[in-house]
């Protein structure tokens, strides 16, 4: 016996272009929305095509189109205005002009379905489903898709099943329903049993199963696929190439490279993208650079969008928002994916100035609307330390989806606005709006950044009961430690780890220590600290709160012995550091630094602010100095903590009466927290200061967190 093929050799062998026709019955561009599976076989694009219906965003536009049209009544027309009006969300005119049509035909009927059912108005759509004089498939088809775009699988299942006359296409929009809801065994059972899949059925199981987390299995059906004979289309190979970076299957998707190269399909933008973030998956950048360069003549938005994005999933951030730029040069007007990617990476490298231009764009491209990149910007303002910005924005966004929803109320938890982020989830509720796990994860990190304890536990009451469905997890007894921490209540902070069904991560033990060291309780952070040790032995963070507790209490010995056993295990101290950026340039700091080029003026203005602050009766906290040695010394430390050297030189190098926005990796001292506030009343200016935890607003001698941190 010869040596067994290779998958790869299966593929190779099963696949002969020269010999099958490739069917180009699948659109890339429709296959690829919905990240990459089978996008909806009875999408308004489909049932309006031949139509020629333009595109019409301007309301005075599209009703002088319809008077035009009106001069000539027959049906087509009619149903071009039908879709018209429904593509700018005016329904209403859209029934109505229905309604006065002398004669329909099943066109107009299912394409009336379908603006409906875009609108959410299931109840309407079914009605004028019954009402229909004769039934095609294609109307059978067009409620399935809608029952499955509205969550409703069971009506999906149900009217399937009743369904006269099935063809492939109602399969492959089952298929693509199921998977879309996450029914993945149903959705595999269904393909089982098809009579004669398509190119289409068999890409929408390859990019559901990816898309669920089953991308092993997705390369199996690709093989299966390669066996039965059935030719791949451009958008089957973007979904393998997709499984082969989530599988971590380098090797194979550098072979399926080859097979694209030998095929004919690298000009085609979706295989490129895909290409593209294939590489970047898989953490090779030098090769997705070398496939983005190599289209000299076929760079579209798509691919430079997925450019864009793979520098940013590879936290090379400054790069990704350099792409952004070129792609204004190179002529390529950005879309909603490339101004939510670059947003992303303004988020991760906290560049405020630059998002804010970003932002501009967006406004003259009238993106701002659009729910991904509203979303991104009030993620971006919130992360960035403009929370201002970020509730104007969400005020003023016009559909809100639950991630619009959580990330408001997570970013007024992060900069300590609890009341406000209670009455964005009460006001949710009031608007039909479901919360889920996230939202109740920022809602308890907004009580305990308020000391809203009552609230706390009402909400804790409140999601614990089956009927909120969200599934208590470790971050939420996390949340929830940490609140009753802060409170003081260490023994009720205990008795609910104890009581947790499941057993408590080192997390969850860190929010118990943390708040024994807020409290000064050596005997609750010892008990915190053993069950870390058993969970995760070489957790930093864990002998740092321990090490500092044992310090503020002058015990150096057990903060010897902590050192040593860190050494001896390996474990690094993270150094705490601090950042401000002026005019677009990042300038990183750690305590005592004196490497900057404006050392001599930072400590000129550190001194200056020490004789402020001591005319005001300031004197520093020594227990926050964390180090064995003469009160002098640890007085001069606890004056060049780094986010101290940030904040004088962005008092320096800033505009008076500007805000300064210095960011931390470490929680804010005790002593800074007391500085800072008096450094605002001095100046005159408002400073804010992200550490680990939160965001803190010092303006006017007092801090937006009120003290309690």
């Amino acid at each position: 016996m010869g040596k067994p093929r290779s998958f790869i050799q299966n593929v190779r062998f099963y696949f002969k272009p020269s010999s099958i026709c490739i069917p180009h019955s699948i659109s890339s561009k429709a296959f690829t929305n919905l990240s990459g599976t089978c996008s909806g076989l009875t999408d308004s694009i489909t049932l309006s095509q031949g139509f020629g219906v333009p595109d019409l965003s301007k309301n005075r536009k599209l009703d002088r189109a319809c008077q035009d049209e009106t001069l000539n009544l027959d049906v087509r027309s009619c149903t071009r205005m039908i879709v018209a009006y429904a593509r700018n969300g005016r329904l209403v005119e859209a029934l109505q002009l229905f309604e006065e049509m002398s004669v329909r035909d099943v066109v107009s009927w299912n394409i009336m379905i379908k603006a409906c059912l875009d609108s959410g108005e299931l109840g309407l759509a079914w009605k004028l489903f019954d009402d229909m004089p004769e039934k095609s498939v294609v109307s059978w088809t067009t409620m399935i898709s809608g029952f499955f775009k509205l969550g409703q699988v069971d009506m999906a299942q149900r009217f399937f099943s009743v369904l006269p006359t099935r063809d492939v296409v109602t399969y492959n929009t089952m298929l693509h329903g199921y998977f879309s809801n996450c029914r993945v065994e149903d959705a595999l059972r269904l393909f089982e049993a098809m009579p004669f899949p398509d190119v289409i059925s068999w890409t929408s199981v390859i990019g559901g199963l990816d898309q669920n987390g089953r991308s092993r299995e997705a390369l199996l059906v690709f093989q299966k696929m390669a066996k039965c004979g059935v030719f791949p289309a451009s958008s089957t190979l973007a979904c393998v190439l997709s499984a082969c970076g989530n599988a971590s299957s380098f090797l194979l998707g550098v072979e399926i490279h080859g097979l694209i190269l030998k095929w004919g399909f690298c000009s085609n933008e979706f295989i490129s993208s895909a290409l593209i973030t294939f590489y970047s998956v898989s953490k090779h950048m030098d090769d997705a650079t070398k496939v983005f360069s190599s289209l000299v003549l076929s760079k579209n938005v798509v691919i430079w969008t997925a450019f864009l994005t793979a520098y940013g999933s590879n936290n090379k951030h400054d790069e990704s928002l350099r792409v952004f730029a070129n792609m204004f040069r190179s002529g390529i007007i950005p879309n909603q994916s490339s101004f939510s990617g670059v947003l992303n990476s303004c988020c991760s490298l906290e560049a405020l100035d630059q998002g804010r231009e970003i932002h501009t764009p967006a406004i003259k491209l009238n993106l701002v609307g659009d729910l991904f990149v509203c979303n991104s910007l009030i993620v971006m303002y919130s992360k960035c330390g403009s929370m201002n910005d970020s509730m104007a924005l969400f005020s003023r966004a016009r559909d809100k989806n639950l991630v619009t929803w959580n990330a408001a109320i997570s970013g007024c938890a992060q900069h300590g606005r609890g009341i406000l982020a209670l009455a964005l989830f009460a006001l949710m509720l009031r608007v039909g709006m479901d919360p889920d796990e996230f939202t109740f994860t920022a809602l308890l990190s907004a009580c305990s950044h308020s000391g809203l304890l009552q609230k706390g536990r009402h909400l804790f009451e409140y999601f614990s009961k089956g009927d909120a469905r969200v599934e208590l997890k470790q971050e939420h007894y996390s949340c929830m430690v940490d609140l009753l921490g802060r409170c003081g209540k260490l023994d009720e902070a205990e008795e609910l780890i104890k009581s947790m069904t499941f057993k408590p991560n080192s997390i969850v033990w860190l929010a118990l220590l943390s708040a024994g060291k807020m409290h000064s309780n050596l005997d609750v952070s010892e008990r915190a600290m053993s069950q870390i040790l058993k969970a995760e032995p070489h957790l930093s963070a864990a002998y740092v709160l321990m090490s500092n507790l044992y310090a503020s209490v002058n015990k150096w010995k057990e903060v010897s012995r902590l050192r040593v056993l860190m050494k001896q295990k390996g474990i690094e101290k993270q150094a705490g550091s601090s950042w401000v950026t002026v005019k677009g340039q990042r300038h990183v700091f750690l305590s005592g630094d004196r490497s900057h080029p404006l050392n001599e003026n930072i400590y000129q203005k550190i001194d200056w602010l020490n004789a402020k602050l001591k005319e005001l009766g300031y004197v520093p906290d020594r227990r926050f100095a964390l180090h064995d040695t003469e009160d002098e010394q640890r007085e001069e430390s606890l004056s060049y903590h780094s986010e101290r050297l940030a904040i004088a030189l962005g008092l320096i190098s800033t505009v008076e009466s500007s805000t300064i926005i210095v960011m931390k990796n470490l929680r804010v001292c005790g002593d800074c927290h007391s500085v800072i506030k008096l450094i605002g009343l001095v100046v005159g200016r408002e400073i804010v200061v992200r550490d680990s935890l939160r965001f803190h607003h010092f303006k006017g001698g007092a801090c937006s967190c009120g003290d309690y941190w």
